[in-house]
C-alpha cells in the first residue's frame, strides 16, 4: 500500500469514534487526510459544534505539512511564536498547532496522510486518533 484507500480511511475513523464514545467523550469531528495532503474522509458526530471539523482540518494539515505530530508542533510554537503565527497565515487557516493530530506511515516510515481530531481535550483528540491509526495496523509520528 502506497496510498491511503477510503475504504483504510473510514476504518480508522470508525475505530477513533468507538474510543471517543467508551470513553464518554464529548462529540467529535475527524479529517482524515490523504498522501498528498488532501481531504480524504470527514466526518463530525452528532452533537460536534460547527467549529471542529475545521479546527480538526488545521491539526491535521499542521501534522501533515509539517511531518510531525500536532503536539510536537504545540511545544515548537511556545519557542517560536512569530513563526508559526506566519505559517498559520501563509496556510489560510489550515495551520493550527495543538495537540490532536498525527501523521499516518507505514511500518516503515513512509507517509499515508494525517488524521486529526477535534470535540475533547488536546489528549483526548489524539487518542482517538493513534487508537484509530493502530486499528488500521498501521504506524503513526
Amino acid at each position: 500500500m502506497t496510498t491511503l484507500s477510503l475504504n483504510v480511511a473510514n476504518r480508522i475513523a470508525a475505530e477513533a469514534l468507538a474510543i471517543a464514545r467508551r470513553n464518554g467523550f464529548r462529540p467529535m469531528a475527524l479529517v482524515v487526510l490523504d498522501e498528498a495532503g488532501l481531504v480524504k474522509l470527514t466526518c463530525r458526530e452528532d452533537g460536534a459544534t460547527a467549529l471542529r471539523v475545521d479546527i480538526a482540518h488545521g491539526k491535521a494539515a499542521a501534522a501533515f505539512g509539517m511531518g510531525t505530530a500536532s503536539r510536537t508542533l504545540l511545544e515548537r510554537a511556545k519557542d517560536n511564536p512569530v513563526f508559526f503565527g506566519a505559517i498559520g497565515a501563509a496556510s489560510e487557516g489550515k495551520f493550527v498547532p495543538q495537540t490532536g493530530a498525527i501523521v499516518i506511515t507505514l511500518q516503515n516510515g513512509t507517509v499515508l496522510g494525517a488524521i486529526g481530531a477535534s470535540g475533547g481535550t488536546g489528549d483526548q483528540d489524539e487518542q482517538i486518533c493513534i487508537e484509530g491509526v493502530r486499528a488500521a495496523a498501521l504506524a503513526y509520528r
